[in-house]
């Protein structure tokens, strides 16, 4: 059987490292970045996001867009999430329709729900109403609703991720509420693996491993995409760490500095 073309946008991010390197004995994968990597493993294609003839031009033969690049801060500017989450998740999604691809995964974030965890707002549910904390989740919730908008007016398949904190090393920060969105390389490889082979045509889902302290829902990852987190925030932690009963305080500047 042949393997799946994938073509992983942003490909020479951190999160599109984890992927390439741990997805590519399992499908044909071609990377993307702003500036060509021919001599990457997996090769990675050149093409700036708003330009759509370019990102056109690298869509031919693929089976599945995962689409991570972009501007990726919550702390990012109006022009920068402009260009690269608004105008250029668009001409993803439109080069991707043209070319007949099946399927975009879309990395989505936390952060267009974040104003609920500033507030405190817990438990939060992925059918609850977008409330981003930044122009970079407005940008996140656009991406979403123009996905959806391009599964029900022509048919692409989309899956969007609501990935959490991804990081080798959790202790690297003390903040109670990136802990309880953790997402361990393993199982980020595990959900997008997921949303790759899923029968499900459409959806949103929180992507976050198994962590005692978490406070977003996941049960239609679970069910709809079969993922299982294999990882948790509690094996990593100091021993005497502890989990507060509905989640510590987060500060009321959340997420500048995340």
């Amino acid at each position: 059987m042949d393997k799946r073309r994938i073509l992983i946008t942003g490909a020479a991010g951190g999160v599109g490292t984890i992927l390439t390197q741990r997805l590519k004995d399992e499908y044909d994968i071609t990377g993307h970045d702003r500036n060509a990597q021919p001599e990457a493993d997996p090769v990675i294609l050149g093409a700036d996001l708003v330009d759509y003839d370019a990102v056109r031009g690298i869509m031919d033969g693929i089976d599945t867009v995962v689409h991570l690049a972009g501007a990726a801060s919550p702390e990012a500017s109006w022009d920068a999430v402009l260009n690269a989450n608004i105008i250029g998740t668009r001409n993803v999604l439109e080069a991707a329709r043209d070319a007949g691809v099946r399927r975009v995964v879309y990395a989505s974030s936390n952060h267009a729900m974040g104003m609920y965890d500033r507030l405190e707002q817990w438990p939060v549910y992925p059918d609850a109403l977008p409330r981003a904390d930044s122009l970079y989740g407005v940008s996140k919730v656009f991406g979403e609703t123009i996905g959806q908008y391009y599964h029900d007016e022509f048919g692409l398949s989309f899956i969007s991720l609501r990935i959490g904190w991804v990081s080798g090393d959790p202790t690297v920060s003390d903040v109670d509420v990136l802990h309880a969105m953790w997402l361990s390389e393993r199982d980020t490889a595990q959900v997008v693996r997921r949303a790759i082979e899923t029968e499900t045509d459409f959806g949103i889902y929180y992507a976050i491993s198994d962590n005692p302290n978490r406070r977003w829902g996941m049960t239609n990852t679970m069910l709809e995409l079969g993922y299982r987190p294999q990882d948790s925030w509690a094996d990593k932690a100091p021993a005497d760490e502890p989990v507060v009963e509905g989640g510590a305080p987060v500060d009321d500047t959340w997420p500048k500095g995340s």
